[in-house]
């Protein structure tokens, strides 16, 4: 009769696995503007001293940066004075009247 040899069962040693972390985005920006007579006419008042202070035709962009307030804000301060006629368009810049 044949003998059979014991064998020994070697588990393969495990490998190191590393997870990946989904890098997380960040949350997007809301911004909150009060939309009340006071609030708004704060903003036209910013628009106008930096539409004043530059003397020429400005973007949105640069005047929000100038002002030191959002878009939506220079937005809303840019309608109250085209109502008022203090401001007009200019292509896409924005000059007083």
């Amino acid at each position: 009769m044949a003998e059979k040899k014991a064998t020994k069962v070697v588990a393969a040693p495990k490998k190191e696995t590393t997870k990946k972390v989904a890098a997380k985005k960040p949350a997007a920006r809301k911004v909150v503007v009060a939309l009340n007579a006071e609030s708004v006419g704060f903003r036209a008042g910013d628009v106008y001293q930096a539409l004043a202070a530059a003397g020429k035709a400005l973007s949105v962009s640069e005047i929000s940066k100038a002002a030191k307030i959002s878009a939506e804000e220079t937005y809303l301060g840019i309608g109250w004075l085209l109502k008022e006629g203090k401001v007009k368009g200019d292509e896409s810049l924005v000059a007083l009247a």
